[in-house]
C-alpha cells in the first residue's frame, strides 16, 4: 500500500506542475549550476570573515556525493542549512515512525515540507536502498579525474624580460611560467571510503621535482585516504583532514557561513568530525592522521596528530651571531610561491598538533563533547612590536579546550561552547565562548538568537567561531535573526548583530564597536521565476586614512535579483546592485554594478554568459558578485572603477565518461592606462583571463 501510494502521490506532484507550463519534477534533475545559484544566495551582498572557497569547495563535494536521507544525522543534514529546525524535527520524527524513506518523492508526506524546500534540497540529497522506486543506486560511487589550465592572455609585468639597473641588479621577476595548472584525483563511496589527490601550480609557480625542499612538481600537493563505518571504527584518515567540532572554538573546517542571506540556520555550527581536506588553500588543515571509535553506541573518542609545515616570514632575531635564531613574525596565507622572498617563507615554520575530542550523543536530542589541542611550533613565533599586536600569541607552544554542548527538545535547539587558550608566553589564559538557540516557533517563524564573547588573548589557530571579524579573537557580541514565511511564495527575512572590539586592531588604534542589520524580501511566484530584494547595513570604527584617528564609518548595499526562464532551456538572471562606503564628516564613495546573465542547456550542451557594467568611485565602494565558474573553480571578484565584464563559459559532455569546460572572460576598464600593481601589473586597459578543464569519470 505504501508503495502505490508514493506513486499516487508522485502523479499528484507532477500534475500541478505541468498544469503551469513548468518542466515536471524530476528527483535525478541535479545540474551543478544549482551550486552556484545556491552560493549566489547565500552571498547576494559583500560580507566579511568568509572563506568562500572553503564554503563552495564543501559545497560541489556535497553535491557530488550527496546526502543519504535514510542515514544522514542531524547535524549533517542540518550543514546543508537548507531546513529549519521543525523541518530538521520532523523529517527525524518521519524517519523513526515510517522507516526509511522509499522516493525522494515521499518528503512530501513530511509536515513542513513544501515544493520549494524540496527543489532546493534536490541537488544535494539522495535516497538510498533497493527500494527506491526510481532506480537509485545503493551505494554509488565518485570516481573521477579532473585536468585544469588556465591563464592570464596579456603579459604581466612579473613576467616580462628584464635588463639590469645600473648596479647590475636584475630586478625581482616570477620565477616560473604565467601557466597555472590543477590536477584532482577522487574515488569515494558516501560514509565507506575516500581516496584522493590534488596538486596545483599557481602562475609564476616553478615545477620542480626537488624532494630536498619538499616540492614534487606541483608547488602544492594534497591527498588523503579515509575508511569509514567499520565495525566500531566511525571513522579513519591518513593524509591531510580538518575537523569540525562543536561551535568552532577549537576545531573548526568545512561549510561555515557566519552572517549572510541565510539569517536562521547558519548561526549554528553542526558537529561533523573529521572531513578529508581537497580544497586548494593551503593552509588551514591538519596533514598526519586521526580516527573516531566508538567506545560506545552513544560515546565517540576521536584522536588526531599532525605535522606541516607552515609557511611564515622569519628573521633574524642576532644576524651578528655566528648562530642563527630565527623568529617567525607573521603567518602567510596566499599560498604563493612566484619570487624568492615566497619561497623563503615557504614552509618555514614545522607544527605539530596533537588532539582528542571525546562526544556523547544521545538520539539526535543531547550532545556534550570535549576537546583539547595541543600546537608546538618549531620557531619562536612573535608578531611585530606594535601596540595592536601586544596580546597577540607569542611562543612556541598554545594549548586549547574545549567543552561544547547541545539540546533539541521539539523545535528548539539549544547549544554553546566555551574554550580556554593557555601557553609558555605570559599574555596567555583567555577564554572564548558562544551561546545561541534556534527555533521555529510557528510552521512561518523561526529565530536564531546567538552570543558571543572572545578575549583578547584568546589564542585558537584552527578556529572560526561565529563573528564579524575573519578570527575568533577579541570580540564580543549579540545576533539575532528572524525568517517569515507570508506564504508559500513570499518569505521576509534579516538580522541584527552588534559587536564590540575591547582591544586595538590593524587600521584601528584603540577598542572599537560596531553594528550591522540586514533585510531581505524573497518572492518566487513560480518554479520558473524567482526575485528578491536585500539591503545590508553596516556601521564600524577604524582610523581615518593617514591618521591615527579612530572614526567612525557606515557601507550600505541594496541588491535586486530577478531570476526567469523565458523558454525551456533558457536562465536569465538580472541584477542590480548598489553600494556606498562614508567616512564619518567625509564625503561618501558610490559604485554601482548592472549584470545580465544567461544559461542555456540543451542536451549535452550547457552555455552560460555575462554582460557587467560597473561604476565604483574607488575600491571602498567594490561591488562582489558571484560568476559561474568550471566545476571545481570558485570565482567571487570585486569590481571597481569603471568598466564592462564579460564572460563564455561552455560545457559540453562528449560522453558519459568526459565532460569538458572551457571559460574565457574580460574586464576592459575606461579611463586606465594600465592594470593591477606590482608584478601583477598589465600596460593595457583590459585584462582577460581563459581557462580549460576535462573531467573524465570512470
Amino acid at each position: 500500500m505504501r508503495t502505490v501510494w508514493l506513486l499516487l502521490v508522485g502523479c499528484c506532484f507532477a500534475a500541478p506542475t505541468l498544469a503551469q507550463n513548468e518542466t515536471p519534477f524530476r528527483p535525478n534533475d541535479r545540474r551543478i549550476d544549482a551550486v552556484g545559484r545556491y552560493l549566489q544566495d547565500l552571498f547576494p551582498t559583500q560580507t566579511e570573515g568568509v572563506n568562500y572557497e572553503a564554503v563552495y569547495d564543501a559545497l560541489t563535494q556535497l553535491y557530488a556525493s550527496p546526502l543519504d536521507l535514510n542515514t544522514a544525522t542531524r547535524d549533517e543534514l542540518s550543514a546543508t542549512y537548507l531546513l529549519s529546525e521543525s523541518q530538521l524535527s520532523n523529517l527525524l520524527d518521519y524517519r523513526q515512525t515510517q522507516g526509511d524513506l522509499l522516493s525522494l518523492y515521499e518528503l512530501q508526506a513530511v509536515p513542513g515540507f513544501d515544493l520549494p524546500t524540496i527543489r532546493r534540497m534536490l541537488p544535494f540529497v539522495a535516497v538510498s536502498g533497493s527500494r527506491d522506486l526510481l532506480g537509485g543506486l545503493p551505494n554509488p560511487t565518485d570516481h573521477y579525474l579532473i585536468v585544469r589550465h588556465e591563464r592570464i592572455l596579456e603579459q604581466q609585468k612579473g613576467f616580462s624580460d628584464a635588463s639590469p639597473d645600473k648596479n647590475g641588479k636584475l630586478p625581482v621577476r616570477y620565477l616560473g611560467n604565467p601557466q597555472q595548472w590543477f590536477v584532482r584525483y577522487r574515488y569515494s563511496r558516501p560514509r565507506t571510503f575516500s581516496v584522493g589527490l590534488t596538486m596545483e601550480k599557481d602562475a609564476g609557480e616553478r615545477m620542480a621535482w626537488e624532494p630536498a625542499q619538499r616540492r614534487y612538481g606541483f608547488d602544492f600537493v594534497s591527498m588523503h585516504a579515509q575508511l569509514q563505518n567499520r565495525g566500531r571504527w566511525r571513522n579513519i584518515i591518513i593524509g591531510d583532514y580538518q575537523l569540525q567540532v562543536g561551535q568552532g572554538l577549537v576545531l573548526s573546517a568545512g561549510f561555515v557561513l557566519g552572517k549572510s542571506a541565510e539569517t536562521v540556520q547558519t548561526v549554528r555550527r553542526p558537529t561533523l568530525g573529521i572531513r578529508p581536506y581537497t580544497s586548494l588553500t593551503e593552509s588551514g588543515y591538519f596533514r598526519g592522521g586521526a580516527a573516531t571509535y566508538a567506545i560506545h553506541r552513544n560515546l565517540d573518542l576521536t584522536l588526531l596528530a599532525s605535522h606541516v609545515r607552515r609557511d611564515a616570514n622569519t628573521i633574524d632575531v642576532d644576524p651578528d651571531s655566528l648562530s642563527e635564531e630565527l623568529q617567525v613574525t607573521s603567518l602567510q596565507m596566499s599560498g604563493l610561491h612566484r619570487t624568492d622572498a615566497e619561497l623563503a617563507d615557504r614552509g618555514s615554520l614545522p607544527e605539530t598538533n596533537i588532539g582528542a575530542h571525546l562526544l556523547y550523543h544521545s538520539r539526535n536530542q543531547l550532545q556534550l563533547g570535549l576537546t583539547v589541542l595541543q600546537t608546538q611550533f618549531g620557531v619562536e613565533l612573535k608578531k611585530r612590536s606594535q601596540t595592536y599586536n601586544n596580546y597577540e600569541f607569542w611562543g612556541t607552544d598554545n594549548r586549547v579546550v574545549g567543552l561544547h554542548g547541545g539540546y533539541v527538545r521539539h523545535n528548539w535547539n539549544l547549544f554553546g561552547e566555551l574554550a580556554y587558550s593557555a601557553g609558555s608566553q605570559t599574555n596567555s589564559g583567555g577564554v572564548g565562548a558562544v551561546a545561541g538557540a534556534l527555533a521555529s516557533l510557528s510552521r512561518k517563524l523561526d529565530l536564531a538568537l546567538l552570543f558571543r564573547h572572545y578575549d583578547r588573548n584568546f589564542h585558537s589557530f584552527y578556529a572560526n567561531g561565529f563573528s564579524e571579524g575573519s578570527r575568533t579573537i577579541n570580540e564580543t557580541g549579540a545576533y539575532a535573526g528572524l525568517k517569515y514565511t507570508v506564504y508559500r511564495k513570499l518569505t521576509l527575512s534579516g538580522f541584527v548583530d552588534y559587536f564590540r572590539f575591547p582591544w586595538q586592531k590593524y587600521l584601528v588604534s584603540a577598542s572599537s564597536l560596531g553594528f550591522d542589520y540586514l533585510l531581505q524580501a524573497r518572492y518566487a511566484p513560480n518554479r520558473q521565476s524567482a526575485y528578491y530584494l536585500i539591503f545590508h547595513d553596516e556601521y564600524k570604527e577604524k582610523n581615518r586614512s593617514s591618521s591615527t584617528n579612530v572614526i567612525g564609518t557606515a557601507r550600505r548595499n541594496l541588491a535586486l535579483n530577478a531570476e526567469y526562464r523565458p523558454v525551456p532551456g533558457l536562465t536569465m538572471r538580472s541584477r542590480a546592485q548598489w553600494g556606498m562606503f562614508q567616512y564619518t564628516g567625509q564625503s561618501a564613495s558610490h559604485g554601482f554594478a548592472l549584470i545580465q546573465d544567461a544559461t542555456f542547456d540543451w542536451r549535452r550542451l550547457s552555455l552560460s554568459s555575462r554582460v557587467a557594467f560597473f561604476n565604483t568611485k574607488d575600491y571602498d565602494s567594490r561591488q562582489y558578485v558571484y560568476e559561474r565558474d568550471v566545476l571545481y573553480a570558485f570565482s567571487f571578484p570585486a569590481y571597481f572603477n569603471e568598466g564592462v565584464r564579460h564572460y563564455l563559459l561552455a560545457q559540453y559532455s562528449l560522453s558519459r565518461h568526459l565532460d569538458v569546460w572551457v571559460r574565457w572572460a574580460r574586464s576592459d576598464f575606461f579611463g586606465l592606462k594600465t592594470v593591477g600593481t606590482g608584478l601583477d601589473q598589465i600596460n593595457a586597459p583590459h585584462r582577460s583571463e581563459i581557462k580549460v578543464q576535462a573531467r573524465w569519470r570512470f
